[in-house]
């Protein structure tokens, strides 16, 4: 296969719209090929990163790379206009299956042998931090937008974030869970979700591919610039978010956040109030309860939550009102409801499907 492409997934209108695996040398490569939908993850994507990854583990190299064709976006994460399709049609084995298989890929990702490289180039949101954070390296441009926006469609931040979120420094990880902000790249290497910086996602494959040493000091030598870069709009507000987004509760956290003059803490409050109530309270559990559980764990406590939450009416208003009509005007469903009481089970009770396991 050296050099040449496999291409995974189907065509449409004439153009590839899947995934291309080459391999030249002992460096493969995974491109995600969907510039139309911003690489969303659909059900049919996620069985063909599964028969990449088979393919690269019958004759492992020494390095993967993970990178798109788009100078828009890396991954903007699964495609939740098909889950919610699936929702309001009872398809809900549908979203099962898909749940189950995504997150089964997270997992593999996280335990190859091979360090992953991930080369983020514009947007990188859900489903795309579940593909690249669980990697050794994450290489940023200048371009790259990271954010975790669940709580805004009424879902959670998944793909094992309840694991890598819990981790960030401070309450970090709590911030981004609850509000969606969009972390630049500064912000992101900040805090860890990135790990090296360069001027151009083209020069990634090149130097792996010539390097004689690690990977890592091959991307430490395409690291622009000859000063460090600034830190970033995170850094300026840290003391604030974990003082604020430190707190046990979601009540707990808008007062301190209400006792702050500050445009930070007023964009934080209009974040948290534009966010559906019961994705709120159910992030900060999965945080809370994912700083005590594995990877493997966080994923099936994930997957049970993430099956019962898309059959509520908070998620499928939300998608409605952010990705079909696109109003911007949710209606949400105060709290307590009956939908919350069953989306809660999720965090106690054993998932009702097989837990994600590597095929």
């Amino acid at each position: 296969m050296n050099g040449e492409p496999v291409v995974a997934g189907h065509e449409m209108s004439g153009q590839s719209d899947g995934i291309v695996f080459t391999r030249n040398g002992s460096v493969g490569r995974i491109t995600l090929d969907r510039p139309k939908s911003l690489n969303a993850l659909t059900l049919d994507i996620v069985h063909a990163l599964h028969a990449c990854l088979d393919e690269w583990q019958r004759a492992a190299g020494t390095v993967l790379v993970f990178d798109s064709s788009s100078d828009k976006a890396f991954c903007a994460g699964g495609d939740v206009r098909r889950i919610r399709q699936n929702a309001l049609a009872g398809r809900h084995a549908d979203n099962v299956e898909f749940f189950t298989a995504e997150y089964e890929l997270n997992l593999r990702l996280a335990e190859l042998d091979t360090p992953l490289v991930s080369v983020i180039d514009g947007i990188c949101f859900g489903g795309g931090l579940g593909l690249s954070v669980h990697g050794a390296f994450r290489v940023l441009t200048e371009r790259a937008t990271l954010a975790m926006p669940e709580t805004g469609i009424g879902f959670l931040p998944d793909v094992g974030a309840s694991y890598f979120l819990s981790r960030l420094p401070g309450a970090v990880g709590t911030y981004l869970g609850l509000t969606g902000y969009r972390l630049d790249a500064a912000d992101a290497l900040y805090v860890g979700l990135g790990t090296h910086r360069v001027a151009d996602a083209g020069m990634v494959i090149s130097a792996l591919e010539r390097r004689t040493g690690s990977v890592d000091h091959a991307l430490r030598a395409l690291s622009p610039g000859t000063a460090p870069a600034p830190p970033g709009r995170l850094a300026s507000h840290r003391d604030d978010i974990d003082w604020c987004f430190g707190a046990n509760t979601v009540t707990e956290i808008r007062t301190r956040l209400g006792a702050l003059s500050t445009q930070w803490a007023e964009d934080s409050l209009a974040a948290l109030d534009a966010a559906s109530p019961q994705s709120l309270e159910v992030t900060m559990s999965t945080l809370a309860m994912g700083k005590q559980m594995g990877l493997r764990k966080c994923l099936s406590m994930e997957l049970d939550i993430a099956t019962r939450i898309v059959r509520t009416r908070d998620f499928c208003e939300g998608v409605r009102a952010r990705l079909v009509d696109k109003d911007g005007r949710p209606v949400w469903v105060s709290l307590p409801n009956d939908d919350f009481a069953d989306v809660k089970q999720g965090l106690w009770a054993g998932p009702p499907v097989d837990r994600p396991r590597v095929r």
